[in-house]
């Protein structure tokens, strides 16, 4: 009898110690640093992490020595070995750039002698994936939690808290909102940890290496991090517990000691010529030594940081570009660690249109393709590659009609053919990316005596690697596209320039609603030639160039060719464009925006004025409540196009000559 009693004694006590267990939790309810644990685990190992300062913030680079970045899960879970049922996990990323279908991940809880996943949360570019494991068994399928439409790769800070109970996860961006999403299998309130490690910034592989910033990531068991962040003046620095590495400079080491953590500002410091700037090279550094300026790049453009602040002097004469025939467009472009190029869209197809280098501070023939009158020529990139479309007007020799994509083949350094596309007389290639996607438009400008025709919108196909037809548009002899955005909107606008009757009808300006581009707003034009989209501070402006009046049958203008071409500024509050100014232009056929120091200006390509294609080109000035006023007059010979472009000795104008065999380029003189 009392060995009876003792065994129940012992059970009862066995069980009032189990229940007991489970109401103690495995690790403190206050924050859990896990990058702090990173960052003793690695405090041995020379370059295991890195800090990097980007947009004037320092966050942590994950090592590819997947080792230097995990830890057992026994230092967070010290009293016993079960992951808490509801908690948070707080963190802090910069993504500058994830392609469509790439997942990288922010951390993982994985057994250790088998990849099985109990805890994950992973970011593509336009989702946040959170992983758990409802069971131990190694073959048990995962349950996943998709947040979509977060578009957190976008080069800029983010905090976030995710937010888990029994059947519900709830995510806070920027101290926003939160996103409730409901689990149909609840999270395990036993997920066993034992013999188990947080891997940060990867999942024990270098497939989804996280190739971003992290500043914070803190587990936070029992509750709901938000309140305690939340609201903030910083929401995208929103912090929990950030490591003392982050938020102090390191100490410098003794002789003898070992950096063990090494600190670096994200920078790649380029001298010489105008380097190219695209997702590649973002956060470079470029030192102008001529113009004694520092530029960062920011994935587009060179932003300044520090700049001697110049002005436009005079212009002059610096290298007549003898072509092979006459020249209707120059596209100006650079090819990474290669240089800079020039590519001349010529009449005559033979020996067709010329692609120049420039050497030694000259633009000097580089490349021969044979092309049908070409139009125009566009240079675009996908990914390392670099392609470039030409607009043929006429048909070939076998009486076929096609423009042509030619690609740079980096073992011939030449450009080859890779894709010819059915066009009717085309006039302009447009490239443009949505959403990591790349699209070329083209000009169709007419068919036979037909000007009312379609033109076309191709979308790459990265399964196929050609390009398709996405979406046709109706135009009028249209002569050129421009892409530009605006916010988190794409527009395209047509310059459309003769309907079979009158050169007097509408270019029409489209936006991108659901996949598809849809008529924004229609503007009367004259023959219109070119769009060019620019800004001035805030402000958003389109010019068009507007080349003739013209009507079959009808009263016309006593000179068609001397008509005012027009500048149109975006209205918020309206939502469409609405006319800035008229300036006086000549069968204008181009406009050039360009900027020299703080000063803005416009150039228009003037080609016919009824009588003569000698005329002066001007260079207009943003002059604030004057507009823009003529500064520069610019003798030219039938003008169809303006490039500006910069290298290592200044900074130039080249522009095109339909009318002879030279064309010109012009060194911007400053002081």
């Amino acid at each position: 009898m009392p060995a009876l009693l003792l065994l129940c004694a012992l059970l009862h006590l066995g069980q009032h110690s189990t229940l007991a267990r489970r109401h103690i939790p495995c690790t403190d309810l206050r924050p859990q640093d896990l990058l702090s644990e990173i960052i003793e685990a690695s405090r041995k190992l020379v370059n295991a992490i890195r800090v990097v300062q980007e947009r004037g913030v320092r966050g942590l680079r994950m090592s590819q020595d997947l080792k230097a970045a995990c830890f057992p899960a026994s230092l967070i879970f010290k009293m016993c070995n079960y992951f808490p049922a509801e908690f948070s996990i707080i963190f802090t990323l910069k993504v500058n750039y994830l392609p469509s279908k790439k997942n990288e991940y922010i951390f993982t809880l994985l057994q250790e002698n088998s990849n099985h996943l109990l805890l994950g949360l992973r970011v593509s570019s336009d989702k946040l994936h959170f992983e758990f494991s409802p069971g131990e068994h190694p073959y048990s399928h995962r349950k996943r939690v998709t947040f979509r439409d977060l578009y957190l790769a976008d080069r800029h800070w983010h905090t976030l808290v995710l937010a888990v109970t029994t059947d519900i996860v709830s995510l806070t961006v920027d101290c926003c909102p939160p996103i409730d999403m409901f689990l149909d299998i609840p999270f395990p309130e036993h997920l066993n940890t034992a013999r188990s490690e947080f891997h940060i910034g990867s999942r024990r592989r270098r497939k989804g290496l996280f190739t971003g910033l992290l500043r914070q990531l803190v587990l936070l068991p029992g509750s709901d991090a938000t309140r305690r962040i939340c609201p903030n003046p910083k929401p995208r620095l929103a912090a929990l517990s950030i490591p003392k590495l982050l938020t102090e400079l390191p100490l410098k080491p003794s002789e003898t000691d070992v950096v063990k953590h090494p600190y670096e500002a994200e920078v790649k410091v380029t001298v010489g010529s105008h380097p190219s700037c695209t997702d590649i090279e973002v956060g470079r550094l470029w030192f102008d030594v001529i113009n004694k300026g520092l530029f960062i790049c920011d994935g587009k453009t060179w932003v300044p940081i520090l700049q001697a602040k110049e002005r436009l002097d005079y212009l002059e004469d610096y290298q007549n570009l003898v072509t092979n025939s006459e020249t209707l467009d120059v596209e100006v472009f650079e090819i990474p660690n290669i240089g800079l190029f020039a590519a001349t869209a010529n009449k005559k197809p033979w020996p067709g249109s010329t692609i120049f280098k420039w050497s030694d501070g000259k633009f000097e023939p580089y490349q021969n393709i044979t092309t049908y009158e070409a139009q125009a020529w566009k240079h675009f990139f996908i990914g390392h590659q670099v392609f470039l479309a030409v607009a043929n007007f006429e048909k070939n020799e076998r009486n076929q009609e096609y423009s042509v994509i030619y690609r740079w083949s980096r073992r011939k350094l030449r450009f080859v053919l890779y894709q010819r596309l059915a066009t009717h007389s085309a006039r302009d290639w447009e490239a443009f990316r949505i959403s990591g996607e790349t699209f070329l438009a083209v000009a169709n400008h007419r068919e036979g005596d037909n000007h009312n025709i379609d033109s076309i919108i191709y979308k790459w196909n990265p399964n196929t690697r050609l390009f398709e037809r996405n979406q046709t548009i109706p135009t009028s002899g249209a002569y050129d596209w421009e892409f530009f955005t605006i916010g988190p909107y794409s527009f395209l606008v047509v310059a459309n320039t003769f309907n079979g009757t009158s050169t007097r009808i509408y270019s029409r300006i489209y936006i991108q609603l659901g996949g598809m581009f849809r008529l924004f707003q229609s503007i009367q034009t004259y023959g219109a030639t070119d769009w060019e989209v620019f800004r001035v501070q805030e402000r958003v402006f389109l010019a068009v160039a507007n080349s003739q009046s013209y009507a079959t049958g009808g009263l016309n203008r006593l000179n068609p060719f001397n008509i005012n071409s027009t500048i149109y500024e975006l209205n918020i509050t309206a939502q469409m464009f609405v006319k800035f100014q008229d300036i006086p232009t000549n069968s204008a056929v181009d406009w050039e925006f360009f900027t020299v120091g703080d000063d803005s200006f416009l150039v228009v390509a003037n080609s016919f004025d009824g009588s003569k294609f000698f005329l002066n080109s001007v260079i207009y000035r943003w002059q604030g409540y004057e507009s823009f006023v003529p500064v520069h007059r610019l003798p030219t010979y039938g003008c169809t196009d303006w490039e500006k472009f910069s290298t290592a000795d200044g900074s130039y104008l080249i522009y095109s000559s339909a009318k002879e065999r030279i064309s010109k380029v012009l060194k911007l003189k400053t002081f």
